[in-house]
């Protein structure tokens, strides 16, 4: 059975990078845009790991994060916050995240984040 990875961001040439990439690993990859929706996306595809960008429209990756790990049913499922930002590791603390990345962001550490995130959960 494949692992499942929802990823939130508005950068469409992003999600589809990392969609190859988490897909040619074996990972069912949900894409999402915007995070209006991001409980009900959850529940529907019960996700192994979520991706979050900071700038995600909406109400932003730090309140999206914050109200899955608010959760009691969600908060176990690992969440890695990327950003432009320098201060990823600042902000992925203050949102709740059990990962960071800066963007951008090397193939490698994308796949030993997300290896190491799955084999936690």
């Amino acid at each position: 059975m494949n692992r499942k990875v929802i990823i939130y961001d508005d950068d469409t040439d992003l999600l589809e990078v990392c969609s190859l990439i988490l897909t040619a690993r074996n990972f069912e990859v949900v894409l999402r845009d915007k995070c209006t929706e991001i409980i009900h996306d959850i529940a529907t595809h019960r996700p192994d790991v979520i991706l979050m960008d900071n700038w995600i429209p909406d109400i932003g990756g730090v309140k999206a994060i914050q109200l899955v790990k608010s959760s009691s049913e969600y908060r176990h499922i690992p969440v890695i916050f990327f950003t432009a930002h320098n201060n990823a590791e600042e902000l992925a603390a203050e949102a709740g995240a059990d990962y960071s990345l800066q963007k951008p962001f090397d193939i490698s550490e994308l796949e030993m984040v997300v290896a190491d995130a799955v084999r936690r959960k």
